[in-house]
C-alpha cells in the first residue's frame, strides 16, 4: 500500500520546500506539491495530511558510540546540574547509589561531568573527593570528553595500582608530589580500569542497543556511524558484531548502522580482515565501516595532542596515542585492503602524524574512491587544510563542540591557532565533504543542538559572541551535514540521506522549522515522529 503524505513543508535535502511525497514499500517513489502527489492517488492509497509540519531525511550521525551511550544511560548521569560543582557531582552520585543500593563487589560508575562548568572552580576530581561518595565500593566517574576517568581509593586498591604502577604510552596515570595516584586516569591509562570493570554479557549488549536505538530514534535519528568494537575491554569484537547481528534479526534495531571498527594493533585488525570483514560488508541496517583509530586526546582535558605547548598549560602538549609508524603500518594495511580508515584528530600536533599516514598509505596503494576522514577536526591550520582538499579525506565534524569549546579554544590554543580552527565552512567551500555528529555520549545525541551551533558558532545559551563566524553553516548547509552527507561518508548517497524517488524512505517530523525559527532557538524545535523505511519507530503521542 501506498501512503500520500500532503500538506507539509519538506526539505527535501535542497531548498526550496515541496509540500507532499509518496511512500511505499519503504522508499520515497514521488514528491513536489500536494496537487501533484494527489493526482497521482489511487482508491487504494491511504493520505496523511502532515498539517504544515516540518519534514526532513532522517538525522545521520555520522560519529558516534551507541553501545557506549546504551551503557551510559545505566550510569548516574553526571551532565547538567550535577556537573554545577563538585559538591552538585557527589550528592548526585550519592543519591544514584541510594536509589541502586549496590553490592559491596558492585562499581559506582556516572559520567558526564566537566570541571571547567565547576562553581566554585575545584579542578579535576581527585580519588578523595570520591572517597566522599563511598569508601565500601569502588567509584569510578567518566569525563564528558571519555578521555578521563577518576576512581576513588577503593577501586585503586582493588585494581593494585600505587605509586609505582607506570603509565602506559599513550597515557597517563596522574600522581601528586608525593608520587602516589590521585585517581585521575588520562587517555590509554584508563584502559588499567576499563579492564577490570565488570564484563557485560551479550544480552545486555544488546539491551544496550536497543535501548540506545529507541532513545535516538525520540531524536530524529535514523543512521548512525559508530564505534562499538573497543566499547568494553574485555569483550571481543566478535560478541559486539553477533550482539548487533542478533538485535538486527530481531527487528529491534530502529538505525542503520555503520560501524567505525576500532583496532589498536596490526594483528587484530589484520585477523578482522582475514575473517572476510571490510568496509560494506554487511546490510542495509548494519555494516562495516572504516577501521577507527584514536589519535589523541580531548582539549577540554588538554589530551588533545598539539604541535606545540598548551597556551594555558606550557608544561604539555598532550598526548599522541600512536606512533607515526603505527599510524602509517595500521592505515596502510587497511587501505591496502579496500577498507577505509576514520582516524580521531582534535590537536594539530597529531593531525600532522594522520596526513603524514595517509598520504604514506595512498603513495603505497592509491584508490580512486577510499571516502578515509579525520574525524573531529578541530585544530587545524591553513596548510593542514589544503592537505585535507588534496587527500580527498571526509571531515566528520560536531558543531555542538562549539558550545563548550568556544568558551576555552582561545586560552588553550592561543590565538593564532584558535583563529585557523573548528574550520567547517572553509572545509566545505575547499570541496571536502563535511558530516555533523555529536560524538554521543560525550554531547547528547539531540541533532537540533549541533545544527544551532554550526549556523550561530555561539554556545546554545548565547553567553557569548559566535566563535570565528565566517565558518557559520547556513541552515541548509547544516541539514544538508545531517543527512546527505552522513549517507556520502558511508558509500550510500544513492540510498539515503534524501527525500527523493528511489531513496529509503526515512524521515522526521518536527514541531517547528529550523528555516523559520530564530536561529537561537532552533534546540528547541522538538521531534514528533520518525520513521525508518516508512515505518513510524516513533511518535511524541505514544
Amino acid at each position: 500500500m501506498r501512503t500520500i503524505y500532503t500538506g507539509g513543508q519538506v526539505f527535501t535535502g535542497a531548498l526550496p520546500l515541496q509540500e507532499a511525497f509518496i511512500v511505499e514499500d519503504g522508499r520515497f517513489v514521488a514528491v513536489g506539491s500536494t496537487q501533484d502527489m494527489l493526482s497521482l492517488r489511487t482508491a487504494n492509497d491511504a493520505l496523511v495530511p502532515l498539517e504544515g509540519r516540518f519534514v526532513c531525511p532522517g538525522f545521520n550521525d555520522s560519529h558516534m558510540h551507541l553501545v557506549n551511550y546504551g551503557n551510559t544511560m545505566e550510569q548516574c548521569d553526571l551532565t547538567g546540574p550535577a556537573t554545577a560543582s563538585l559538591t552538585a557531582l557527589q550528592v548526585a552520585l550519592r543519591h544514584f547509589a541510594r536509589s541502586r543500593q549496590p553490592a559491596p563487589t558492585a562499581w559506582l560508575m556516572g559520567r558526564g561531568w566537566n570541571q571547567d562548568y565547576f562553581t566554585p572552580a575545584t579542578g579535576i576530581p581527585t580519588r578523595h573527593d570520591l572517597d566522599a561518595v563511598s569508601t565500601e565500593y569502588p567509584v569510578c566517574i567518566t569525563r564528558c570528553c571519555g578521555h578521563c576517568l577518576v576512581v576513588n581509593t577503593r577501586a585503586l586498591t582493588l585494581l593494585g595500582i600505587d605509586g609505582s604502577t607506570p603509565s602506559p604510552e599513550g597515557g597517563e596515570i596522574v600522581k601528586d608530589a608525593q608520587g602516589q595516584p590521585t585517581g585521575v586516569f588520562l587517555d590509554n591509562a584508563m584502559t588499567l580500569v576499563h579492564a577490570r570493570l565488570p564484563r557485560p554479557t551479550k544480552e545486555d549488549i544488546k539491551r544496550m542497543i536497543r535501548n540506545a536505538s529507541a532513545a535516538l530514534n525520540r531524536y530524529g535519528v535514523t543512521s548512525v556511524q559508530t564505534d562499538d568494537l573497543c566499547a568494553f575491554d574485555s569483550v571481543t569484537w566478535q560478541e559486539v558484531l553477533s550482539a548487533y547481528r542478533e538485535v538486527e534479526a530481531e527487528g529491534s534495531l530502529t538505525v542503520r548502522v555503520y560501524e567505525q571498527s576500532q583496532f589498536t594493533d596490526a594483528q587484530s585488525l589484520r585477523a578482522f580482515l582475514d575473517s572476510g570483514l571490510t568496509t560494506g560488508s554487511g546490510s542495509a541496517m548494519f555494516r562495516i565501516g572504516p577501521l577507527k583509530m584514536l589519535g589523541d586526546g580531548s582539549l577540554g582535558a588538554r589530551t588533545a595532542y598539539l604541535s606545540g605547548a598548551y597556551a594555558d598549560d606550557p608544561s604539555t602538549q598532550g598526548l599522541a596515542i600512536f606512533t607515526q609508524e603505527q599510524f602509517n603500518e595500521m592505515i596502510s594495511l587497511a587501505n591496502e585492503h579496500g577498507m577505509s580508515a576514520a582516524i580521531h584528530v582534535i590537536g594539530d600536533g597529531i593531525l600532522d602524524r594522520v596526513l603524514n599516514a595517509y598520504e604514506y598509505a595512498f603513495a603505497r596503494c592509491l584508490r580512486q574512491d577510499h571516502r578515509s576522514s579525520l574525524i573531529h577536526v578541530q585544530l587545524t591550520r591553513p596548510d593542514q587544510l589544503e592537505r585535507i582538499r588534496q587527500m580527498n579525506l571526509h571531515a566528520h565534524v560536531q558543531a555542538i563542540f562549539i558550545d563548550y569549546d568556544a568558551r576555552i579554544v582561545r586560552e588553550r590554543a592561543g590565538e593564532a591557532l584558535s583563529s585557523t580552527s573548528y574550520a567547517f565552512h572553509t572545509l566545505r567551500a575547499m570541496g571536502v565533504h563535511v558530516s555533523n555528529g555529536t560524538d554521543c555520549p560525550v554531547e547528547n545525541p539531540n541533532p537540533m543542538r549541533g545544527l544551532q551551533c554550526a549556523v550561530t558558532r555561539q554556545p546554545l545559551d548565547g553567553s557569548l559572541p559566535p566563535y570565528r563566524p565566517e565558518e557559520a553553516f547556513t541552515v541548509e548547509e547544516a541539514l544538508q551535514s545531517y543527512t546527505a552527507e552522513g549517507a556520502f561518508a558511508s558509500f550510500e548517497e544513492d540510498f539515503k540521506g534524501q527525500i527523493a524517488p528511489g531513496m529509503a524512505a526515512d524521515f522526521v517530523l518536527l514541531d517547528n522549522s529550523p528555516f523559520t525559527v530564530s536561529p537561537q532557538d532552533i534546540h528547541r524545535i522538538r521531534t514528533l515522529q520518525t520513521y525508518l523505511n516508512g515505518q513510524c519507530v516513533y511518535s511524541a503521542q505514544a
